[in-house]
């Protein structure tokens, strides 16, 4: 091996020769950083930091005015063999009324006497109220309000009770989230430990990265905590990170730890493989953490809150990680020696341990050696395959989910949505117009505000109550307008338009000095995809051009990077496809547990491109990471490739799997957007460990020949070292393999 030296190799030697000193500072900076963050305590978003465009703004508004709006909610009452009128109907309306308000948890108790929210065949009726206190944390204070009712409809046979809200709502997700994320962590780490079992067949080496990986995770849910002080986080952001860095953790030192453990079953002394070790793995390792990192970074452009602390999580969690497989784990394993292999499995391993024994070099597998014999036959089946599996993303149809198809259709809430929907089409959900003037209470704007209820009437529309609420002291009107159609379909958003583009400045948007903004699910939902749909563009160019800069400073050669940047694409493109195939339409859909829901989850698209072109990096860099270095030390481009696909396929396939065991746990879900990510992210890393690493890349590769190496001089003469330690001559099942 080439005998330089690059920063991953400079740390492991510095971490061998410093054992306690590296072991210890972990323990200290993960104790420190997880003791000051429980201190300071995590900030969750606020329901005006998930939103953006005008609706954003409007939250904001009555936010800073200190006008937020209580979380509101309704308990639906039916009766299929009673009317609204009838003595039995009425007295468990009253009784409800009566739970409610001797909670002392709620306000604004209305019943249909008031509201006149009567179904049409008379068999249904609707209480409003509102959830005192905060509306971001009346989920955490409903629950004896839901008892209430529940004990109201168990005395009442003749009547259905059921309750459906923002608070209501929220605790459902939350109670669906909590309890399955526990699941899923405890979940993920068993299955991990059984696939690294079965990797080294050693119980030591096996625990190394499982402990250094939940460690990483523990320091980076202290750090998250301290950096939400800046950037508030979603309050699932925890559980996602500890999931990713479960994964990317795991993978990382599996990395470096099958290199070094190769090269001692290679005949050389521990420091010797150590250094080795840091230098190559290790240096892939820093590689794609950087990679990973960058796309991550590529969400900042989104310009959606939500998305930056997804994208700070992620960032920190995998800069642990890095941090810890290039200092700790050298230093543990260099304490360790050979006893790394201790508490055998029996029957694990053996046939590595006898090759090893014996001198024997590894046999290319049926696949391998028939991407060497025939590389354009297997590239265009495997481009074939991939682009089939993506075909159905052409059709991809986004929405942002609504309760009703987040949580699974059996779900209470569910269901209580669904009837109420059905009873009262469109009227849950109003838009709200917010006026902000200089003088809320000017006879002009009381003109303003008049000529808005008439002509939103005469539109046709919105409903024909619109109910306006005056804050006097700090100049804000409230206009609440129920929107024509169900809340969500074409009706309704055209009547957001007309609301939106003409009723509003032509009437209140007229007065000077005034601010008129429409809020509301249906105005949140337009404006959050709206958002999204400008922001692809831009995140897609920073991290495909990132991505190649990367790679073209990594590898030095232009063609390598183009072929990262394509195979990668190929990868996305393909779990674009399975989730619109099993999501939207239902293909499969009851595999994972559900069925087609008629759209995909409109963040859905953007973070999975960026997770995955930032992750799918990692199996790239390492393969291609041995296949340079094995052309640098004077192997025919076709011998290098074969080289660094048999020395890498075996790590490469193990750690897709821990990947793909990890993310699938996400589509053990019941949230209908977790099971798309699950679904999405496990397929991909799947085929990219496995179709387009051991088929695909090699495949291109060879028949690119000599041209994936060149590159302009001022690329050759700055490449970087990717191997370091003492100069090594190949050994002999080197040699052997390579035919030499």
């Amino acid at each position: 091996m080439a005998a330089k030296r690059n920063l991953a190799a400079a740390l492991g030697r510095w971490s061998a020769e410093h054992r306690k000193t590296a072991v210890f500072g972990w323990l200290v900076l993960v104790v420190l950083v997880m003791t000051l963050g429980s201190s300071a305590g995590q900030v969750n978003l606020t329901e005006a930091d998930y939103g953006t465009g005008d609706s954003g703004r409007a939250e904001r508004i009555l936010q800073d005015a200190g006008l937020t709006e209580p979380a509101g909610e309704l308990v639906y009452v039916r009766s299929d063999g009673l009317t609204a009128d009838s003595p039995r109907f009425t007295e468990a309306v009253a009784d409800t009324a009566d739970a409610l308000e001797a909670t002392g948890l709620v306000t604004r108790v209305r019943t249909p006497d008031t509201t006149k929210l009567v179904s049409a065949d008379k068999h249904a009726v609707l209480i409003t109220y509102d959830v005192k206190g905060d509306p971001d944390t009346a989920a955490d204070r409903v629950q004896p309000v839901i008892d209430a009712v529940e004990k109201t409809d168990a005395a009442h046979t003749d009547v259905t009770l059921g309750q459906y809200g923002a608070a209501t709502g929220l605790k459902a997700i939350n109670d669906s989230l909590g309890e399955d994320f526990v699941r899923a962590e405890y979940t993920a780490l068993p299955v991990s430990l059984g696939i690294l079992l079965a990797v080294f067949g050693a119980l030591v080496a096996a625990l190394l990265p499982i402990a250094l990986a939940v460690t990483a995770c523990v320091g980076a849910i202290g750090l998250l905590a301290l950096t939400s002080h800046v950037v508030p986080v979603d309050g699932m952001t925890n559980s996602m990170m500890f999931l990713m860095g479960l994964a990317v953790g795991v993978d990382y030192c599996l990395f470096y730890l099958r290199r070094q453990r190769e090269e001692r079953e290679a005949g050389r002394d521990n420091a010797t493989a150590l250094q080795i070790a840091a230098a190559t793995s290790g240096h892939s390792v820093l590689i794609s953490g950087v990679t990973v990192c960058v796309a991550m970074a590529g969400m900042f452009l989104s310009g959606l809150t939500v998305f930056e602390g997804f994208a700070i999580a992620t960032i920190e969690v995998v800069v642990i990680a890095v941090l810890g497989s290039m200092t700790v784990l050298p230093a543990l394993m260099a304490m360790l020696g050979d006893r790394i292999g201790a508490g055998r499995i029996p029957f694990l391993g053996r046939r590595r341990a006898r090759r090893a024994a014996t001198g024997t070099p590894r046999r290319d597998s049926v696949l391998l050696r028939g991407v060497l014999a025939r590389p354009a036959v297997f590239a265009l089946l495997a481009a074939a395959f991939l682009l089939a599996l993506a075909a159905p993303a052409l059709g991809m149809k986004t929405e942002k989910l609504g309760t009703d198809k987040l949580l699974p259709e059996d779900n209470p809430t569910v269901v209580v949505s669904q009837q109420i929907e059905k009873d009262f089409p469109g009227s849950p959900a109003p838009a709200s117009v917010i006026v902000k003037s200089a003088d809320i209470d000017s006879a002009e704007m009381k003109r303003a505000i008049a000529d808005f209820q008439a002509k939103a009437v005469a539109s046709g529309r919105t409903g024909k109550s619109i109910d306006v609420t005056v804050h006097a002291k700090e100049n804000i009107a409230e206009l609440s307008v129920p929107l024509a159609g169900n809340g969500s379909d074409a009706t309704s958003k055209a009547a957001l338009t007309t609301l939106r583009e003409t009723l509003v400045p032509d009437t209140v948007g007229k007065v000077a000095g005034t601010t008129a903004l429409v809020r509301g699910d249906l105005a949140f939902s337009v404006d959050y995809n709206d958002q999204l749909k400008k922001s692809i563009v831009p995140v897609f160019a920073f991290v495909l051009g990132v991505t190649f800069l990367l790679m073209l400073f990594s590898f030095r050669s232009p063609v390598i990077a183009l072929t990262s940047i394509l195979l990668n694409l190929l990868s996305v493109g393909a779990a674009y496809g399975v989730m619109t195939a099993v999501f939207q339409h239902g293909w499969g859909a009851s595999v994972v547990g559900t069925e087609g829901i008629g759209a995909v989850e409109s963040w859905m698209p953007l973070f999975v491109f960026v997770v995955l072109f930032g992750l799918s990096m990692d199996y790239h860099v390492f393969v291609v990471s041995r296949i340079r270095e094995a052309y640098d030390r004077g192997a025919t481009t076709r011998d290098a490739i074969a080289h660094g696909i048999r020395t890498t396929a075996g790590v490469v396939t193990s750690a897709g799997l821990i990947m793909v065991a990890v993310f699938a746990v996400f589509g053990t879900l019941e949230m209908q957007d977790f099971k798309q990510l699950g679904v999405g992210l496990a397929v991909a890393v799947l085929l990219d460990a496995t179709l387009v690493r051991a088929v695909l890349l090699p495949s291109v590769m060879l028949l690119l020949g000599n041209a994936n190496w060149a590159a302009p001089k001022f690329l050759r003469a700055s490449r970087p070292a990717t191997s370091g330690g003492p100069a090594a001559a190949p050994t002999a099942p080197e040699r052997a393999a390579a035919g030499r």
